[in-house]
């Protein structure tokens, strides 16, 4: 009989809040009653008769059953299950599209969307299989393991205060003095009272009246209704076909690679649990037996690591069971090609060999979204039959080299250098095409007219802008009566510029400044990237500015620097298109990852940091914006500067800024670019010392009590921020050069690099 198997209901959390809100009161009187009787005492009056208890007037709070995860967990089914719904709608829908689809075009669109809506309804068929499996083993943990070891160590805490409280009242008995025949035969009762205190039998009648049989919840199942519309899916079976097959094996990888991480957590618990029990033994033997109460503190930090122990094992647990179900589905397929989609199997054999014939060489629809999901397919060694050539004139506008997109107005001067260069591009403003020409030195647009599905600027018009521009270059005609300009040679496009059909977007993974940014994929290789993309309603000049950022990166090739794949800007929206760092930014790594670093992992990747900054200061790059936020984390904790779209280049490393601090990071940014807009890589270094006090606070913001206007008056004044528990002294030491107020006397990037490296060798 106890706590863990008596209590386990919220009838039994509420007497056992009320119990210790007693307990709490009996312990106050008792307090203040020695306090009374010691100053009774001083005092030679013999009012110890006279105390009474104090009643503290505590109120009984209702306790849920069930903690914070195991709520989150069922928030996270419930919106897996609405998810669920949705997607099953989506399929039905696209489905019946399919099916009502007559003429080859809309049966191709909708038998690619169709396709698209299976995948994500697989997909998330298979997350929800294995979220439900995780929230069952989370459910047995919590009311078999956590709550039960919770309430015996709350018993256990109970019963050692009472053992302690009956040492108290003993040692008091024996050192009080006493004078009077009546007060000796009340000291005598006490003793008596005292003696007959047994900790372990003291909740029994507790225990008797209130005991009740534990009440769980009833656990999460696959909710089969979820199943009424859509695909036949087995209910609590993952599914694993020709489109999630690579899904399914990045999944497993991510939770092998996670379960490890949780396994070494829960050894690292475990040795903490044996060292914390190996102390308090130690302790216990050479303690006086009435110091019990010594060792109470000690006894609840061993009791919270072993729930820790116990949290940690839960979650080792459910990836287990995770891996277990992915690693059993692919050990059934084998070695063998993974099952087609039933569905599209049979309107595969039902295509007509005329409708091949008539398709020639396009490959179906299933195989282009398996090349552009998927990672590695088996090569396939069939040639694909010849291609029709297609004359140059003939190609669409976005495949002409002289077509430049919707670059900024801006930078078309800085592409058009001698008289005669011209390209053509949209305009940002309105849904129109313009050319641009270099004519007396002076960039010239002409809006291209459209009327008729007839494209012209004076005189004849044309079916399509190419062949508008072959005709104007090959007989020489001025572009217009009045203005007389000729076009002689075409300004190719950069080799950065992509097509927007050249990716495949993925889903949203964040949101910039400018809009939103997704992950996806090229579809020539299946390239992972991060695309940036730019809101259609910005005004150009901020368009500009979000190009900017494509201008520095395509200069710069460095293991830590985030690297520019391209830039789209044939049409709306603008994408910037880059390397996809699948850690995510630095600062949620810190704070998520932190605990389990070593100090010498944080040196090495703030090392990267510097390396990465030395390689700015070289190309006279300032970045103006380094912060762990705008750093990104491989999966291999290798650190990538990121985030350039604040970041300037001058001749003579230095920038100096007009506009107000409308968007300057404050608290990161140096005295002097503050005070006079001057940004050099002096500024960066500030901001750099900025980085390592977040890295070795694990993620902490800086100043956190200040203000932005008290920042300023606290570094103004020579404040600076304290050391961080975990900073080794060599580091923060360097934290201190880099925010000397001097620019000029702060350290090069050179410099903290070679310091970094020094201390990360000396470091054990």
């Amino acid at each position: 009989m106890g706590f863990s198997s008596e209590l386990c209901s919220p009838q039994g959390h509420g007497v056992l809040q009320q119990m210790q809100e007693a307990e709490l009161r009996l312990l106050e009187g008792m307090r203040k009653w020695m306090a009374q009787r010691v100053k009774s005492d001083r005092e030679y009056a013999g009012l110890l008769h006279h105390m009474s208890l104090q009643d503290s007037g505590g109120q009984s709070r209702a306790i849920s059953p069930d903690s914070p995860i195991s709520q989150t967990h069922s928030q996270d089914i419930e919106k897996l299950k609405s998810q669920y719904r949705a997607l099953a709608r989506d399929s039905a829908q696209a489905k019946r599209k399919y099916q009502e689809a007559s003429k080859d075009k809309d049966r191709d669109k909708a038998k690619d969307k169709y396709v698209r809506s299976l995948w994500k309804l697989f997909a998330h068929h298979n997350r929800y299989v294995l979220g439900v499996r995780a929230a069952q083993l989370h459910h047995q943990h919590h009311h078999q393991l956590l709550l039960p070891g919770l309430l015996r160590s709350l018993q256990d805490l109970h019963e050692e205060m009472a053992c302690i409280l009956k040492e108290i009242l003993q040692e008091y008995l024996e050192i009080s003095s006493l004078v009077q025949d009546e007060v000796v035969a009340i000291h005598r009762e006490m003793a008596a009272a005292a003696a007959r205190i047994q900790p372990e039998a003291e909740y029994q009648g507790f225990l008797r009246q209130y005991g009740s049989a534990p009440d769980v919840p009833p656990c999460v199942t696959f909710d089969e209704s979820l199943l009424e519309e859509g695909e036949p899916l087995e209910p609590g079976e993952l599914q694993l076909n020709e489109l999630t097959v690579e899904s399914v094996q990045h999944t497993l990888t991510s939770v092998t690679d996670e379960l490890a991480v949780a396994t070494e957590m829960v050894f690292r618990r475990q040795e903490m649990v044996t060292q914390l029990q190996q102390e308090l033994r130690k302790e216990e033997e050479n303690t006086h037996p009435r110091g019990r109460v010594q060792l109470l503190g000690k006894r609840q930090v061993l009791q919270e690591a072993l729930q820790g122990l116990q949290v940690a094992l839960c979650g080792q647990a459910k990836l287990q069971a995770q891996q277990e179900l992915l690693q059993t589905k692919l050990e059934q397929l084998g070695p063998g090609e993974p099952p087609p989609v039933l569905l599209l199997q049979d309107d595969r054999h039902s295509t007509s060999s005329s409708e091949q014939e008539r398709e020639g060489g396009r490959t179906p629809t299933l195989e282009i979204l398996k090349s552009h999901i998927s990672g590695i397919f088996r090569p396939k060694f069939s040639l694909p039959p010849p291609l029709q050539l297609v004359p140059e004139v003939q190609k669409p506008l976005h495949e002409q080299l002289w077509y430049h997109g919707a670059i900024p107005r801006a930078e078309v001067a800085e592409l058009l250098v001698h008289s005669g260069d011209f390209l053509v591009r949209e305009s940002q403003g309105k849904q129109e095409y313009v050319l641009s020409v270099l004519w007396d030195g002076l960039p010239r647009h002409f809006i291209i007219q459209s009327l008729d599905n007839l494209y012209r600027l004076e005189g004849e018009g044309f079916p399509s802008i190419p062949l508008l521009i072959d005709h104007l270059l090959s007989t020489q005609q001025p572009l217009t009566k009045k203005s007389g300009v000729v076009l002689h040679r075409a300004v190719p496009k950069d080799k950065w510029v992509l097509n927007h059909e050249d990716l495949v977007l993925g889903e949203q993974i964040g949101r910039g400044n400018f809009g939103e940014v997704f992950s996806g994929r090229l579809r020539a290789d299946n390239t992972l990237v991060a695309v940036k993309s730019c809101r259609e309603t910005l005004p150009p000049d901020l368009k500009a500015k979000f190009l900017q950022e494509a201008r520095i990166l395509k200069q710069y090739s460095h293991p830590n620097i985030v690297r520019l794949i391209g830039v789209c800007t044939q049409k709306q929206p603008i994408y910037i298109v880059m390397e996809l760092v699948q850690g995510g930014d630095f600062l949620t790594f810190l704070r998520t990852e932190g605990a389990r670093l070593r100090v010498k992992t944080l040196l090495q990747m703030v090392g990267d940091a510097a390396a990465g900054m030395e390689y700015l200061e070289s190309k006279c790059c300032i970045h103006r914006d380094l912060a762990a936020r705008n750093c990104l984390v491989t999966e291999k904790n290798v650190l990538k500067i990121s985030d350039f779209g604040m970041s300037r280049e001058e001749a003579d490393g230095v920038y100096a800024a007009s506009g107000g601090l409308r968007q300057v990071p404050v608290k990161w940014t140096a005295p002097e670019a503050l005070n006079y807009g001057r940004y050099s890589s002096e500024s960066d270094v500030w901001s750099f010392g900025i980085l390592l006090w977040e890295t070795f606070s694990l993620g902490a913001s800086p100043y956190p009590n200040l203000s932005n206007q008290q920042t300023r008056e606290f570094v103004e004044k020579g404040g600076r921020l304290p050391c961080p528990e975990l900073c080794p002294d060599a580091v923060f030491r360097l934290m201190e050069q880099c925010w000397v107020y001097e620019p000029g006397q702060r350290p090069s990037f050179s410099t903290i690099y070679q310091e970094l490296q020094s201390i990360r060798k000396r470091h054990r």
